[in-house]
Formats: structure tokens, C-alpha cells, sequence
């Protein structure tokens, strides 16, 4: 067996929760410590919090991996009096590295939202909401064809152009290009102020966001033309991989009362509520794990009967039974607290296939923030 660095971890995390895929107002990956400390032991909690740092740091635990951001906002001061300096400084001097894998990890296929659907007994599960925007774009340029090599090398040189398990991926299209010159232009072919008509190439890849400068920039050094001309395509992720929530169906037609009662005996819950009226017939429903409330136009433009979610808020219960629909609120924690186990269980796995000698558990110490003190009769 042999030894992982952080930074091996990470790699391992991303195939279970590609980091690409995490909302752009979310803010995930290694927070605190360094990518190539030795890890021997990890740690999956739901929250960094004070007492789940400090319990790691007394179990001498090398990585906390956490599904909520241990740092979201910028930091206008770290005390060690105070949160969540006093969280910082615990970590560092115990040389505890923390890693947050969020919003793509609710997002994922197999993910945390596909767990809680699974648990709540949903079938036929598909992604619910609004269209995910991908990371990469389809870039598509024109050439004459006797440069069609030159520029393909050149692209290649920079990026892989990866789909799947292939690389160096384009498609060419041959045509016929027409422009005129005006008189201050340096044309590569053709004569001023005289349409031309020229046989030309169209190439196409998909590329990531992140390199279009670059790539745009190699492109232009390369090409005959005065002008390169260009086109840049958005692309949307697959509507049936990934995405923030899901909708299901269940197998047997449920009452709303007696579908709440059996998600908190499945869930294992100390308490759910519910709004909308109890003999409300669903048989399919919409599910959100975590805060849900910025889908419910979703919900209510959808056919789901209920929308099973946490953080409701009231007038968002308000227009549920306005539309006679149902929400079932199982608490934010409630719906996420799955996600420690049976993360611990596939790093696992994976990290022996990897063959590596590492100790992976969850933390067993996170409860429900909140108390609840049952209606007077």
C-alpha cells in the first residue's frame, strides 16, 4: 500500500464530485492546509464547525473533508477569540487540512440529491430546475483549407480536447468564404475594393471556459487572415446527469399526512413539518436537499404534487396551498446528513483501488442545531 499526499485525495474527490460542477457563487475545494501533507486518516462531517475541528485535531485526523464551506465569505479578520479565526488557528496548528465539496456534490450524478431521493423510495429520478450551464463552450473559426493542419496542430498543442475517453476531438466542414477588402485593409487574399471567393475550412471543438483567451490568442498568432473569424457557443450540461434538485415518482399513490409520517421514520427524524391539505393525493415529487426555497417557481410551474425540501419559508408554504400542492420540510440537516456515510463508504472504496493505505470514517458527533417544542393540545 502506498502513501497519499492531499493533493492525491483531491484528485480521488473529483471523480466522485468534479469540482466544475459547483455553483459560481459557491466556494469549495482545500480551504485550509496544504496539498501535499501526508494524509493517514479522514474525517466526512456535514459542518466544519468549532467542536467537529477540535474532535479532529484530538483524533489526530490529517483531513476533514465537509459538505458545507468551511470559508464562503471574505474574511475581514482571523482572532483566535473569536469565529471562525478561533476555528482557523485550531486547524493550522494541528496541521488539519479541510476540503469542501458543496454544491457539486448535490449536484453530481449519484450525488447527495440522488441519495435522498433514493432513501425517500422515489423512482424514475430526473433533474429538477432550472438548466445547468457548463464549463465548457463550442468554439468554431474559419481558415483557408491549405491551413487546416497548421491550425489543428496548434489548438492541440495547447488543450487535449477531451469528450469521454477521447482526445485531441474537432470537426471539420469545407465550404466557400466570401469578403472584400476596402482600402485600408491588408488582405491575405483577394484585391481591394474586389469580392473574393475562397475555399475554406470550419473547424469546431469543444473547449473550456477558462481557456478561450489563450486558445483565441495561439489561434490568432497562427492564422494568415487579418482578421480571424470566429463564433463562441454556449453549452448546457445534460438535463438527465446533473443538476441542483430532482423529481421523481413514487411506486403506490400516498396521502400527504401518511407520505410525511414515513419520510421522517426513513429519514430518521426527531421532526419534519408540512403545509398543504393532509389528504392531498401525490404521486410525484419534487426534492431539494439543503435550502430549497429559490425552486419553488420551479415546483409550482412543475406536476409535482409536493416538494420535498428543507429552509421553507412561509409565504413559500403560503403559495403551496394557494396551487393545492404540499411541502414536506425535513430541515436542512435532516436532508443532508445522509451524505457522511455514504461518502465515507465510495472514498473508501476508491482510494483502495488506488492503493492507498488511508483510514476513512464519519464523524459521529454532528446533531440538529435546532430544538422543537411540541404544539400545546
Amino acid at each position: 500500500m502506498k502513501k497519499a499526499t492531499v493533493s492525491d485525495i483531491i484528485s480521488v474527490m473529483e471523480k466522485i464530485a468534479p469540482q466544475s460542477l459547483a455553483e459560481k457563487w459557491d466556494n469549495i475545494g482545500l480551504q485550509i492546509g496544504s496539498s501535499f501533507n501526508t494524509v493517514r486518516k479522514i474525517r466526512i462531517a456535514l459542518d466544519p464547525s468549532f467542536s467537529v475541528i477540535n474532535k479532529a485535531c484530538k483524533d489526530n485526523i490529517d483531513l476533514l473533508i465537509a459538505h458545507h464551506p468551511f470559508i464562503f465569505a471574505p474574511l475581514k479578520q482571523i482572532r483566535e477569540d473569536a469565529a471562525p479565526g478561533k476555528s482557523i488557528y485550531r486547524a493550522i496548528k494541528s496541521d488539519l487540512a479541510i476540503f469542501v465539496a458543496h454544491t457539486n456534490l448535490d449536484k453530481v450524478k449519484n450525488g447527495l440529491n440522488d441519495l435522498l431521493a433514493k432513501k425517500i423510495g422515489l423512482t424514475d429520478i430526473k433533474i429538477f430546475g432550472p438548466k445547468q450551464e457548463s464549463e465548457y463552450v463550442k468554439l468554431a473559426f474559419f481558415a483557408p483549407e491549405d491551413f487546416e493542419e497548421k491550425l489543428l496542430n496548434r489548438l492541440f498543442e495547447i488543450s487535449d480536447f477531451q469528450i469521454g475517453n477521447y482526445s485531441c476531438c474537432s470537426f471539420r466542414n469545407y465550404g466557400a468564404g466570401t469578403f472584400m477588402p476596402h482600402q485600408n485593409a491588408k488582405p491575405f487574399i483577394g484585391e481591394t475594393d474586389k469580392i473574393s471567393h475562397v475555399k475554406e475550412i470550419k473547424i469546431e471543438a469543444i473547449i473550456e471556459k477558462n481557456k478561450i483567451s489563450k486558445i483565441i490568442a495561439a489561434l490568432k498568432s497562427a492564422h494568415p487572415y487579418e482578421v480571424m473569424a470566429y463564433d463562441i457557443y454556449p453549452l448546457y450540461t445534460s438535463s438527465s446527469e446533473n443538476g441542483l434538485a430532482r423529481q421523481g415518482k413514487f411506486n403506490k399513490p400516498e396521502t400527504l399526512d401518511n407520505l410525511a409520517r414515513k419520510i421522517k421514520k426513513k429519514l430518521k427524524l426527531s421532526h419534519l413539518k408540512y403545509c398543504g391539505k393532509t389528504d392531498i393525493k401525490v404521486n410525484k415529487a419534487a426534492i431539494c436537499a439543503g435550502s430549497g426555497s429559490s425552486l419553488m417557481k420551479n415546483f409550482l410551474k412543475s406536476d409535482a404534487d409536493v416538494y420535498i425540501t428543507g429552509d421553507v419559508r412561509y409565504h413559500d408554504a403560503k403559495d403551496a396551498e394557494n396551487n393545492g400542492r404540499g411541502i414536506i420540510d425535513i430541515g436542512h440537516f435532516g436532508s443532508e446528513i445522509i451524505i457522511t456515510k455514504e461518502l465515507t463508504q465510495r472514498l473508501s472504496k476508491l482510494l483502495a483501488q488506488a492503493g492507498f493505505d488511508i483510514t476513512v470514517e464519519a464523524c459521529d458527533s454532528e446533531k440538529e442545531s435546532f430544538k422543537t417544542i411540541g404544539y400545546d393540545k
